[in-house]
């Protein structure tokens, strides 16, 4: 009886993966979008093997040297160097390793404090609920770049009190759709049923509730990861992100402003970069509400 249980278990799960497979490849660009993404993932793993040069190496003798195909071009700098003879492309490979670092890092913190002040609010209701809520409404009531730019000038200039200071921008949307979606289901037939069971409020909030609200917070951290990178890179521009000589994206655009006019390529590119990598995450947090949100399902 054990095997047939964990046969069908086996089955059930292969069953859900299926179908959220066949809704999520219906939409054309969010499997363009995931397969970017993989590939951006394995070039950030395999930097230290893919990017031809080291990224902080300067070729003294190579400054501003242009792409390969335009005239004045070197084979061995595909995408040609910067101001200091750094090669551009060996930099944004990279400098991906830190794009999807700022995200993971961001998203965790945005996740896990949105998950639980949102389950306390929602769960519990009252002064603590008005409490939690009032506060995500006064960081809300600030634009999202200037909050995260007066944190990051308290806390100081770096990657990671840049990364700590956008996660903090990022909790209300968190906190408000986890407390939505746990109000609409503490109500419901299997909570009460859970209640009356026994089961404790720990258990509730996180066994019984949770693992129902998680559709939109999926969606949801999918589009802060790119939210993530775009503003983490807004600070490095403005000399408040990563410091150099990091080969983050926004960092790379700032050492690059001066040179704007006689060495496009030095901007372009991680702009590019910025550019193509957040259309990828989006484009897949797309497929992924048409694959969860069972409204939007076709029998």
């Amino acid at each position: 009886m054990a095997d047939v249980a964990v046969s069908s278990s086996v089955n059930v799960k292969r069953a859900v993966l299926a179908e959220f497979w066949y809704y999520f490849r219906e939409n054309t660009g969010a499997v363009i979008g995931l397969w970017f993404f993989v590939l951006l993932v394995l070039v950030a793993i395999g930097a230290d093997i893919v990017a031809p040069h080291e990224p902080n190496l300067q070729y003294r003798d190579s400054l501003l040297v242009p792409p390969v195909w335009q005239e004045g071009g070197q084979w061995r700098f595909l995408l040609g160097t910067d101001a200091v003879g750094r090669d551009v492309l060996s930099r944004l490979i990279h400098g991906s390793r830190f794009s999807l670092f700022i995200g993971c890092v961001v998203v965790s913190i945005a996740l896990s404090g949105g998950i639980l002040l949102g389950l306390i609010a929602g769960y519990f209701r009252g002064f603590v609920d008005t409490f939690i809520m009032r506060v995500m409404d006064v960081i809300l009531s600030f634009p999202s770049l200037l909050l995260a730019l007066v944190l990051v000038a308290v806390l100081g200039p770096g990657l990671v009190n840049a990364m700590n200071a956008i996660g903090i921008v990022l909790l209300p949307h968190f906190v408000r759709l986890t407390r939505a979606s746990v109000m609409a289901e503490r109500e419901k037939e299997y909570v009460v049923a859970a209640r009356v069971a026994g089961a404790g409020r720990l258990r509730l909030m996180f066994m019984t509730i949770l693992p129902n609200c998680l559709a939109p917070l999926i969606v949801q951290a999918t589009l802060a990861f790119s939210t993530a990178i775009l503003d983490v890179a807004a600070l490095g521009f403005l000399g408040q992100g990563a410091q150099p000589p990091t080969p983050e994206w926004g960092t790379l655009l700032a050492e690059a402003r001066e040179f704007m006019l006689r060495a496009w390529w030095v901007v372009t590119f991680p702009g590019l970069a910025i550019l193509t990598t957040v259309l990828a995450i989006n484009l897949i947090g797309d497929g992924l509400r048409d694959a969860l949100d069972p409204k939007l399902k076709r029998s």
